[in-house]
């Protein structure tokens, strides 16, 4: 991915009539879903994880680990272009909320406790994302 994202403009409506009302509370309205009910926080397999509203590539399962939060948690993005951030203060704290900067669609936050190389955790809501399982890494 460049550095320039090809941004993804729908209206409210579009999106409503796109997604789940799973995905549209989660990626459109900043939901959250509950710890250890999403689909992928316990995938091990190989494969790349890509946003559930407009399929951009977000994650590397390489980069992929178990926090214990009960969320798909990463250390970081497959290309740090596709993720941007924004500081939200909702429910009384101050967080680092993620977002798909193709479509905008809400992933979930970036903390600073995560393992090494970055120290950072992204935590991630199975319902904003896709898996593609990879059969074999590339030559």
């Amino acid at each position: 991915m460049s550095e320039h994202v090809e941004k993804i403009e729908k209206t409210e409506a579009q999106w409503q009539a796109e997604l789940s009302p799973e995905q549209y509370h989660v990626c459109r309205e900043h939901g959250t879903e509950p710890a250890f009910t999403g689909k992928y926080y316990a995938t091990k397999e190989p494969g790349v994880y890509r946003c559930s509203a407009c399929a951009a590539e977000l994650f590397d399962a390489g980069e992929k680990y178990d926090s214990g939060s009960g969320w798909p948690s990463f250390w970081q993005p497959a290309d740090p272009a596709a993720i941007g951030t924004q500081t939200d203060t909702a429910y009384g704290m101050r967080r680092t909320e993620v977002h798909c900067n193709r479509c905008g669609a809400h992933l979930g936050h970036v903390f600073p406790d995560g393992p090494r190389p970055t120290g950072l955790r992204y935590c991630i809501n199975s319902v904003s994302l896709d898996f593609a399982p990879r059969d074999s890494d590339p030559p």
